[in-house]
């Protein structure tokens, strides 16, 4: 019989997963930027459920970021009007699935109706336990951090007690662990603000393609590289 703790090492405890590729899907197919979109959640809401399944108890999705409100006004309010539809009713299915929802972000810039979906979705999910989704909106990693920052200093802590697991206890979600794995869509190289403190020792898997197009099969695969990699941690 396998060594089921053994096994379980071998699958990543968290992912983060950055989510690109929407518009150049739908322009490849022809459809609209918020048809992408719509797209790319379908395809999320599909991903997250895989990867709970295979044992993965944490997914950090990057569906909005700081940087995201310089686009197009128009798309704006789309992806606004369809991350409220997700937190208002999508919840409900996310819900009998036993998945917890929490989103982490500066939430400066979200409406009242937004933080008021954000509220009732992480109540309605709050004691789900078969794994958790966050949804990382409004969220720079940069920011995370400045935000940490003067969350210590208003807290009155002196200069010589500012420690690094300190920092990371003012972070966003301190009790999720740092991502073991990032996975970005697209072709892109690089983490554009994503956990940027919690990062430094995940390990990188880059396709490219879209994100609609990465399915299940695609996330087997890179779970399965996950498995043969020997992480040092600098050690």
């Amino acid at each position: 019989m396998p060594n089921k703790d053994k096994t379980m090492e071998l699958i990543p405890n968290h992912i983060g997963i950055i989510v690109d590729g929407n518009r150049r899907w739908a322009k490849k197919h022809n459809l609209t930027t918020a048809e992408g979109h719509r797209e790319g959640y379908q395809n999320l809401k599909t991903i997250v459920r895989a990867a709970i399944k295979y044992g993965v108890r944490y997914v950090s999705a990057y569906v909005f970021s700081t940087e995201n409100w310089q686009r197009d006004r128009q798309e704006v309010k789309d992806l606004m009007k369809l991350l409220t539809w997700v937190l208002r009713h999508e919840i409900k299915k996310i819900h009998k699935d036993n998945i917890r929802v929490r989103v982490i972000g500066s939430k400066v810039k979200l409406g009242a109706a937004m933080l008021t979906a954000i509220h009732d979705a992480e109540k309605l999910t709050e004691n789900n336990t078969r794994g958790t989704l966050l949804l990382c909106l409004d969220y720079g990693g940069q920011q995370e951090i400045v935000d940490a920052m003067k969350s210590i200093v208003a807290s009155g802590v002196s200069e010589e007690n500012i420690t690094a697991e300190l920092i990371a206890q003012h972070l966003y979600a301190p009790d999720v662990p740092p991502p073991d794995l990032i996975i970005r869509t697209s072709g892109e190289q690089r983490l554009s603000n994503f956990l940027t403190w919690e990062s430094v020792y995940s390990e990188l898997m880059f396709t490219k393609k879209y994100w609609p197009d990465f399915k299940e099969k695609d996330l087997t695969a890179v779970l399965n590289r996950f498995k043969k990699l020997k992480r040092r941690f600098g050690k």
